[in-house]
């Protein structure tokens, strides 16, 4: 959360990334949109553009052909030559026809001749909306893979708008992972006015001494709800939220395990090579000899999404899930 008192205003999730682009499009002349069907009226498959046009116009809010590939591409070239696009994807899953520009391209450009790249992708992802494997997957470990890329996950809404405006404002290119489950069912305190969450600081949102639960994104919301039923049971976790995911906060991972010795990485994404089994090399090779248990990962079951609903529940972690990996972990 930024560092601001609470004044009593509150956005959605959604709103609040709207806010965040509209605020920095009047601020910066050189921040402009590209992607499908986000001018008009219809402002993008989840309306966060809505009326932007009229505002701005074409020439700042760019409708795209369906071409992943093509338009990040081009956004990749304005910001070689000194603008900040803001690459919106209708889904996060359809980043896979655009590897090749943010991968190939985006990310190696300051390392192949020292120019900037600051541009933005945001990508819709997360499950629970029972949309099936085309528009539910979560692909974060993909960046985080790829040097020259930042990569964040924001889980409130304060967050999603600071940290989108710092993407904005890096000099780098940032994947930018919004959880569509909280979207419009998650509503919180957002500062008015200019503020922004620094990349690479990650968030205590809860304290505890017995057990670490480490997560980003909607499972955060999840892993407050088991911390508070484990706290019944006098098991005080620490929950802490990772909101970037490349560069990690190293320290704040680490001064947590010392604190509490037992740790549990959550996420939604597939457990198999996801983001949890780095946070837990990062702990056994330096921080060995706090632990006293074995570091543990829940994630998501290495299939696609079901778009059945009883399915996709059973695919992806949650409350329950979490409250009996932890309370299994916590008595180990």
């Amino acid at each position: 959360m930024p560092e601001k008192p609470d004044d009593g205003r509150t956005l959605t999730y959604i709103a609040a990334i709207s806010e965040a682009l509209r605020e920095e499009m009047r601020r910066d002349p050189d921040v402009l949109l590209l992607g499908e069907d986000i001018g008009g009226e219809f402002g993008g498959a989840f309306k966060v553009t809505r009326g932007f046009e009229a505002e701005f116009g074409a020439r700042r809010v760019m409708n795209t052909p369906l071409a992943e590939l093509g338009f990040t591409g081009m956004a990749a070239g304005m910001a070689l030559m000194g603008l900040r696009p803001v690459v919106e994807l209708q889904f996060a899953d359809f980043i896979s026809s655009a590897m090749d520009s943010i991968v190939q391209f985006a990310a190696s450009a300051h390392y192949r001749w020292g120019g900037a790249v600051p541009m933005v992708v945001r990508a819709p992802s997360d499950g629970g909306l029972r949309a099936g494997p085309f528009h539910s997957q979560n692909q974060e470990a993909w960046f985080v893979h790829v040097p020259g890329l930042k990569v964040v996950a924001p889980a409130t809404p304060a967050d999603a708008k600071g940290l989108l405006l710092s993407a904005i404002r890096d000099n780098n290119p940032v994947i930018y992972f919004e959880s569509k489950p909280l979207y419009r069912t998650l509503k919180g305190h957002v500062p008015a006015g200019d503020y922004s969450v620094p990349i690479g600081r990650a968030h205590l949102a809860r304290t505890g001494d017995d057990l670490s639960i480490i997560t980003y994104g909607a499972e955060l919301h999840q892993a407050l709800a088991a911390a508070a039923r484990l706290a019944e049971e006098d098991i005080q976790c620490d929950v802490l939220d990772l909101r970037t995911l490349k560069p990690l906060d190293e320290e704040a991972i680490l001064s947590s395990v010392r604190k509490t010795s037992k740790v549990l990485v959550v996420h939604a994404a597939n457990q198999l090579a996801g983001l949890g089994g780095e946070v837990a090399g990062l702990i056994v090779e330096r921080a060995f000899e706090w632990l006293d248990g074995p570091v543990r990962r829940l994630g998501g079951l290495d299939t696609p999404v079901p778009f059945s609903p009883p399915l996709e529940d059973a695919y992806r972690p949650d409350a329950e899930k979490i409250y009996q990996a932890a309370r299994s972990l916590a008595r180990y």
